[in-house]
């Protein structure tokens, strides 16, 4: 929550804040997210407007996650563009059209939920160009580069394959 009193409702009225911020839980998506209690770093600017606070800025954190080939751990770095309007209490904005002050505080979470959310990718990956594993024996190719297997027959076939020995060894007869 950011208290907005100082900004006493005047439109124009501005002050930049600059704060750290413990991530809630389930921030991020199956595979990728902000481990809860995570430090989030906050830099914003709050603008009071005829209809609110316009919050615009960044935040910035940690994320882990595992890589969508190879599932291997992976690390890496957010930064999520912040640009909500809070209106006042007593605003005549239906409730779906922006997000509502409870008195002086402003609540980030939803928008920050929203934003990081967009800023993750969809599928991470440990490095551009990961092979993942092997789909038969779920070895990772990154580790065995020359990882191979000898050449499935499909049952149904096995059949033909004598055929192939046994004219072969009449071949030899002859």
């Amino acid at each position: 929550m950011i208290e907005t009193h100082e900004l006493s409702r005047r439109a124009g009225s501005q002050r930049e804040v600059s704060f750290t911020a413990v991530a809630p839980a389930d921030l991020g998506i199956d595979v990728i997210g902000v481990p809860e209690g995570d430090p989030i770093q906050f830099d914003l600017r709050l603008e009071a407007v005829v209809e609110g606070v316009l919050v615009t800025g960044s935040a910035s954190g940690r994320l882990v996650g595992e890589c969508a080939r190879c599932l291997v751990d992976v690390e890496d770095e957010f930064l999520a563009d912040v640009q909500e309007l809070y209106v006042y209490p007593e605003s005549e904005a239906e409730p779906d059209e922006a997000s509502r002050m409870e008195g002086d505080l402003i609540d980030l979470e939803p928008a920050l939920r929203d934003q990081v959310v967009l800023a993750l990718p969809f599928q991470p990956l440990c490095s551009d160009d990961c092979p993942g594993l092997c789909p038969e024996c779920g070895v990772r190719l990154v580790e065995e580069p020359g990882h191979k297997h000898d050449d499935a027959v499909d049952a149904r076939w096995s059949a033909l394959g004598g055929l192939l020995q046994n004219d072969s060894q009449g071949k030899n007869d002859n």
